[in-house]
């Protein structure tokens, strides 16, 4: 196959003489929708597979089939610059783009897992966390946010709905006016996608009245839709100039820009999730109820949210004498 073709999705299973064409697309169509996997995961793959063939034209390789020689070449490329989750990733779009086409990818070949291995023990395998913050933080954050403006109305409602209900970025600005329901105690938010859950099975949050207005999730939720006049459509939208309210679904860049700007550089979207889990926990929150509001399927990652925490609230080292 030429470097031209070498993305093109060619079915992952040799037709059936026997089934009717049209039977035998069918099949063709699930099988490339069950190899793709989410429409996120697609776009990174996407960019990685392109980067790739860049570097093969650069360096005279062919991207497609890959040879083993070809991959260790690469992965030594990335390791100048990359952290050894990011070559992972790339290299699953490169394993993606191969299995699409029906071609093993030799990453058993010793001489390919032996430069892993190498860059593995150079680069580390630790990845970054985003960082928590405190209750405080965030509570001094919400008291002195400004909801006179529809963007500021809409920034308040967006943090503390992305934070008690452990969000993804990506899952806060899929929600829907209608996907959510009020009742006596506070609400219950309905979505049928996430990173977890790529099926569609609904999964529902709850959130709860706050004592104090300014830090009550449902009554800045209830402001905020207010001031949307529509009962479906995207819940958070984007604000143009001149404060006007749009029908524009936000991106969930957005939500890492609103993150940065009242809580400061140092966090990042996805703290909002890590802080809900490691308040949370360090509040006596078990890992269970925990999981029910995040979605996680193990404990393993809330051990991991946690984790840094723990190691300074729950440490032999307080009790040394020194």
């Amino acid at each position: 196959m030429s470097k031209n073709t070498a993305s093109q999705n060619v079915p992952a299973t040799s037709p059936n003489a026997q089934l009717p064409k049209a039977l035998s697309g069918k099949i063709a169509d699930y099988v490339r929708k069950g190899l793709e996997g989410a429409a996120n995961t697609q776009r990174a793959y996407k960019s990685d597979v392109h980067y790739f063939k860049e570097w093969c034209n650069e360096n005279g390789q062919t991207e497609f089939p890959a040879t083993a020689a070809t991959l260790s070449a690469y992965v030594s490329h990335l390791a100048d610059t990359h952290k050894w989750a990011s070559i992972n990733r790339k290299l699953a779009a490169i394993r993606k783009l191969h299995e699409l086409n029906n071609v093993d990818l030799p990453t058993h070949d010793r001489a390919f897992q032996a430069v892993m291995e190498g860059i593995k023990r150079t680069k580390g395998i630790r990845q970054k966390q985003a960082p928590a913050f405190q209750m405080n933080e965030l509570k001094k954050v919400l008291r002195t946010m400004e909801t006179e403006t529809n963007a500021g109305m809409r920034d308040k409602s967006l943090i503390l709905l992305g934070f008690a209900g452990a969000y993804r970025r990506s899952e806060l600005v899929d929600l829907n006016i209608e996907n959510i329901e009020f009742n006596e105690e506070g609400a219950i938010i309905t979505s049928s996608k996430s990173k977890t859950n790529q099926y569609g099975e609904a999964e529902e949050k709850a959130f709860f009245y706050s004592p104090e207005a300014s830090l009550c999730p449902i009554r800045n939720l209830k402001n905020w839709i207010t001031r949307l006049e529509r009962s479906a459509g995207p819940l958070f939208v984007r604000v143009r100039k001149g404060d006007r309210l749009t029908t524009d679904r936000l991106n969930d860049m957005t939500v890492y820009t609103t993150v940065k700007k009242y809580l400061g550089e140092k966090y990042s979207a996805h703290s909002l999730r890590a802080s809900f889990i490691t308040i949370a926990k360090i509040n006596g929150a078990d890992d269970s109820e925990i999981m029910r509001q995040s979605k996680h399927k193990t404990s393993l990652m809330i051990q991991r949210y946690t984790r840094i925490e723990d190691i300074k609230k729950h440490n032999a080292a307080t009790k040394l004498g020194l």
